[in-house]
């Protein structure tokens, strides 16, 4: 484990290279012992290698996931964070403050940030942060206030020569210094560092959303669906019998939606709402509860009272697994628009176009409803940009833990 770097700070905690490390430490173990067995003619017992170390492996796996999730909880609470200086301009150190804030779990605590010099403001609260500082000042604030973490944003008045300064003042601090690249929902396999003309340049491969890797998505989807409404049946028919009984109108509810490269398709989903609903949308609209573009509202009178329920637990989406076999729909994707909803959208939205909607995505793992606009675009873009099967199995995962909190479900 410790050649395997398994300890090292950056890689717990937070994302799957923790669990990736023990894996990969687990196999080298794994074939170290064979290859060490067989050369030098040992006679090591077959229940080690068998049963001993696959056992030790899962169960490092499952006590470091169980510990992360504590201390999640924990980071919840404020407990345990990183002390963070946020460094660059207002509007990116404000986008990234907010971010670090709904994602407390990464265990960081922003004190302050440090500003250009020349700010209306060096002395004041911004977007509730204190300014310590200007550009140049940062190693002085980081001794001063013993930050733990420094994160600079993109800012032309930091250039690598700057930077490099910047790294060496922190040198005989204990703050790591993080930078953001200016293209922040690119990441995991799709960037590289390349040495190019004696220069570190990050290169960004091309989103693969074409050839083999789609073709496995499509018969994964396909057969997991098919499978899915084969074992969810009395589920299924329970639920339609529920709607139909207690409420007029018909069981499922058909709606155009717009899905891959902007073809419209009929989403089926169980009739949560009054006959006519839709209609109703208008009257409702100043009193809206969504984001700008999404209509939503809490406390819908348009809602059935067994729509509530379905509602909060998504189980009004089930019958979308049809959608899924017809092709029209995948189990992982961005949320299916309205065309109202399309004909609002910006340029970069456009890119979820790339992909078919999904079942689940980011954004019902994200907070839902609950979510701003901006966060919802960024979300979805991150989802187009970073696509793979193991994101999609991630998402899967949370879309479980989503479900049975319900949160931002309406």
């Amino acid at each position: 484990m410790l050649i395997g770097r398994t300890y090292e700070q950056r890689f717990l905690w937070v994302g799957p290279d923790e669990f990736r490390r023990v894996f990969d430490a687990a196999v080298m173990l794994l074939a170290a012992v064979g290859t060490v067995s067989w050369a030098l003619d040992l006679d090591v017992a077959r229940g080690f290698v068998v049963a001993a170390l696959p056992l030790a492996t899962v169960l490092t796996l499952g006590l470091r996931f169980a510990h992360r999730k504590w201390l999640h909880g924990q980071r919840g609470r404020g407990r345990y964070k990183q002390t963070t200086l946020l460094v660059g301009h207002r509007n990116a150190v404000a986008a990234l403050d907010e971010q670090i804030d709904r994602e407390a779990y990464h265990g960081l605590k922003v004190i302050g940030c440090c500003l250009p010099t020349g700010t209306d403001a060096r002395t004041d609260a911004f977007n509730g942060l204190p300014v310590l500082g200007g550009l140049d000042e940062v190693a002085t604030v980081v001794r001063r206030y013993e930050v733990d973490t420094v994160a600079v944003l993109p800012c032309p008045e930091l250039d690598g020569s700057a930077l490099r300064r910047l790294g060496w003042d922190l040198e005989d601090t204990d703050a790591e210094l993080l930078l953001a690249p200016a293209v922040t929902e690119v990441a995991g396999p799709r960037v590289r560092i390349r040495p190019v003309a004696g220069l570190p340049l990050l290169h960004m491969e091309r989103p693969e959303l074409t050839g083999v890797r789609r073709l496995t998505k499509e018969a994964f989807d396909r057969t997991s669906a098919a499978l899915g409404i084969v074992f969810l049946l009395p589920v299924l028919l329970g639920l339609a019998a529920a709607v139909k009984v207690t409420s007029s109108g018909p069981v499922l509810f058909r709606q155009e939606r717009v899905g891959r490269d902007g073809r419209t398709f009929s989403m089926l989903k169980f009739r949560s709402m009054v006959v006519g609903a839709d209609r109703m949308a208008d009257d409702l609209a100043d009193e809206s509860d969504g984001n700008g573009v999404l209509f939503k509202k809490k406390a819908d009178p348009r809602v059935t009272h067994v729509g509530r329920v379905l509602r909060r637990y998504s189980l009004d989406e089930l019958p979308q697994l049809i959608n899924v076999v017809r092709g029209n729909m995948s189990l992982v994707g961005p949320r299916p628009p309205l065309r109202s909803e399309v004909e609002r959208y910006g340029y970069d939205m456009h890119r979820r176009f790339l992909v078919k909607p999904g079942l689940t995505g980011l954004w019902q793992v994200s907070g839902r409803s609950d979510l701003s606009w901006d966060d919802s675009v960024r979300i979805d873009v991150r989802y187009v940009e970073n696509w793979s099967l193991t994101f999609d199995f991630m998402i899967l995962w949370k879309t479980v833990g989503a479900v049975l909190r319900g949160s931002g479900a309406y």
